[in-house]
């Protein structure tokens, strides 16, 4: 196939696919719901647990500096490129990605003792 095909064809699914998550997400929420009303549950007693939940921060923080860290990776892999070909970037976004990980852990960490 010509790429101009491609670059056709990945806007279309791209929006097929996301309206198509979203139908499924309303069906297997209308289950879900229909599931609790026929074993005699509250519905709003599930709102209201969704409401109540967050994130830890701890996940948060280790999300973000993931994101970071893969980020790096990429720009240092870009730049690296030319040296090491294109085995830079798995390489370059798998080590700064774990280094954020390690810095995630230990600003946690301190995070937690400081609450304590």
């Amino acid at each position: 196939m010509k790429v101009e095909i491609f670059a056709l064809l990945i806007p279309i699914f791209s929006v097929v696919g996301f309206f198509t998550m979203i139908v499924f997400l309303r069906y297997f929420q209308n289950i879900e719901r229909m599931t609790m009303i026929e074993k005699g549950m509250n519905v709003k007693d599930l709102e209201s647990f969704k409401s109540n939940f967050h994130i830890p921060t701890s996940t948060t923080l280790k999300i973000g500096f993931l994101a970071v860290g893969a980020g790096l990776g990429i720009i240092i892999a870009a730049h690296l490129e030319y040296v090491l070909g294109d085995v830079a970037y798995p390489g370059m976004v798998l080590i700064c990605g774990g280094i954020g990980l390690l810095v995630s852990y230990f600003v946690g960490r301190r995070i937690e003792k400081n609450d304590k």
